[in-house]
Formats: C-alpha cells, sequence, structure tokens
C-alpha cells in the first residue's frame, strides 16, 4: 500500500510529458523476474493517473506488458543456469534441496503450464520448463495481468487494490491449508506403511 500512494504521489506531480514509461517498465520487469513488490503498484498508479487525463493508457499496458515479459524471460533464464547449479551444489541441506528439486520436477512434468503460473519465473528455469511452453506461457500471463491490473485500475481505481489484496488473502490461507493437507497425507501415509512420521 505504501508503495501505491509513493507511486501515486510522484505521477501526480510529475507532468505527462516527463512521466518515463520506462519506469514502470522496470518495475514490473523486477517483479516478473523474481523481486516482490514493485511491479503491480506503479501499474495501478501509472492507470490512475491515465483515467485522471494525465498519462496515455496505451503506453502505460504496453511498457508494463514489456517489462513483465522480458522479465519473466530474464528469471528464468537465471533459474535455468544458475538457480539449479546452486540448488544441486554441494553444501548445507543438500538432500533437501535435492529431494526439492526431484519433487519440483515431478511437478513441473504433470502440471507445466499452471507450475509455470504459480511459481516465480527463476522456479521454471531450475525445472528446465521447456522455452516454447514457457515462454508462451509467460507471454499470455503478462498480457493477462497488463490487461486486468492496468484496465481495473483505470475504470476502478484504487478499489482494485482493495479487491487484490483480498485475493492475496485468500490465496495464502488456500496455500496454507494445501500445505497442511499434504504434511497430512504424507504422516497418514507414512503410517500405513510403518514408517516413523
Amino acid at each position: 500500500m505504501g508503495l501505491l500512494v509513493l507511486a501515486l504521489h510522484i505521477l501526480r506531480h510529475v507532468p505527462a510529458a516527463n512521466i518515463d514509461y520506462a519506469a514502470l517498465a522496470l518495475g514490473a520487469f523486477a517483479s516478473w523476474a523474481g523481486v516482490p513488490g514493485p511491479g503491480e503498484p506503479l501499474l495501478i498508479a501509472a492507470a490512475i493517473v491515465a483515467a485522471q487525463h494525465k498519462l496515455d493508457l496505451t503506453p502505460v499496458l504496453i511498457w508494463a506488458f514489456v517489462g513483465a515479459t522480458t522479465g519473466g524471460i530474464v528469471g528464468w533464464v537465471v533459474g535455468w543456469y544458475a538457480g539449479r547449479t546452486m540448488m544441486t551444489a554441494p553444501g548445507p541441506l543438500l538432500k533437501l534441496r535435492l529431494k526439492a528439486v526431484e519433487r519440483g520436477e515431478e511437478v513441473f512434468n504433470r502440471l507445466t503450464v499452471i507450475a509455470i503460473l504459480l511459481t516465480p519465473a527463476w522456479v521454471a528455469g531450475i525445472h528446465r520448463a521447456g522455452p516454447a511452453v514457457y515462454l508462451i506461457t509467460n507471454a499470455v500471463s503478462a498480457v493477462v495481468w497488463t490487461v486486468g491490473i492496468g484496465l481495473g485500475a483505470y475504470y476502478a481505481g484504487p478499489p482494485v487494490l482493495d479487491v487484490l489484496n483480498d485475493v492475496g488473502t485468500v490465496t495464502a490461507v488456500g496455500l496454507v491449508l494445501l500445505v497442511v493437507v499434504g504434511i497430512g497425507l504424507e504422516v497418514v501415509r507414512r503410517r500405513r506403511r510403518g514408517a516413523p512420521a
């Protein structure tokens, strides 16, 4: 919320001719490469300012899309080349890291597109998501993100942020419940086999 207020303040006090769309693209790039936070508040703020006719909506959407798509690709490449090496390198928790890579491979082999959508770009790189599938999924999800949030903020304004916060809370609770159920099923499975939980 603080980033959104700061972004709105900056965008309101700078004439539209001086707005640097590259800042929006950079924020989207960082978010999609794996840095939490900057892309979404900047897109919402830019779309709200565009709704006030101080900025053109089309360049806002285009630059957000370009930044998101490029960030997703860079994150995927970094995961492909550096992430896998780091996950499999000798060191602390090697067994745990190797098991995480193995489990991730299973998920990415069975549900590639869903796994790409639900994980950061670098995780898709670590698990060697194929270029054709990854690039198409990345581009389509960047379009949906840009158009959905950008047009939503343009037409609805700040209430979009409230909806996104609610969705984020529901998603977080759902993920916690999913993890708890998964742990419970694993404990039950081990007890049935006679292994220690």
